[in-house]
């Protein structure tokens, strides 16, 4: 699947990524109190990294980027839907580059230490993000540092399921793909 990214398959397969993950934050979101921001636990992540592994880097991170980004556009978070598209960027250059290492090898140790560093990368880029937002609110740089911090509990939650999630749902994904013949 990797292998094809202008074919109609992997046109087709970015856009039912795309939906998939809008649809796995829409359906299934549940808000945390937060001092930056509005974050939610979710599986939109979890999605975007197994669009990653499956469609590669470019369709992908384009599945990523139209299910968040086209998620906050829809759903009142617009004014920050730039800074969630390059946090899928982030971490689609880390998948894809970690992926590359291995020589997109997809053991299960593989995947595996992907996964934990997709939710890791996360916990970094939505620091980042929750820093900016603050900043620009208004809020003081120190304190936007801190408040930051004290915001990442849903982030975490996010991470650690795309760590067990992603490994999961990448070998049940891979045998349906495969079965469908949607992969070589």
């Amino acid at each position: 699947m990797r292998k094809e990214p202008n074919s109609l398959r992997s046109i087709i397969l970015t856009g039912l990524f795309a939906a998939i993950i809008y649809l796995g934050i829409f359906i299934l979101r549940i808000p945390i109190p937060a001092l930056v921001g509005r974050p939610f636990i979710n599986f939109g992540n979890t999605l975007a990294a197994l669009a990653i592994l499956f469609l590669g880097f470019r369709n992908g991170a384009l599945a990523g980027i139209i299910g968040l980004g086209g998620f906050d556009i829809l759903n009142g978070y617009a004014a920050t839907s730039w800074l969630t598209m390059l946090e899928v960027l982030v971490v689609a250059v880390v998948i894809e580059g970690i992926y590359r290492v291995f020589h997109y090898q997809d053991s299960k140790k593989y995947i595996i230490m992907i996964a934990i560093a997709a939710g890791a990368t996360k916990i970094v880029t939505s620091y980042c993000v929750s820093i900016v937002e603050a900043l620009m609110v208004g809020t003081a740089f120190k304190t936007a540092l801190v408040a930051s911090f004290l915001s990442l509990p849903a982030t975490v939650i996010n991470s650690i399921s795309t760590a067990i999630c992603v490994p999961i749902l990448y070998f049940l994904a891979k045998k349906i793909f495969t079965a469908a013949h949607f992969m070589n």
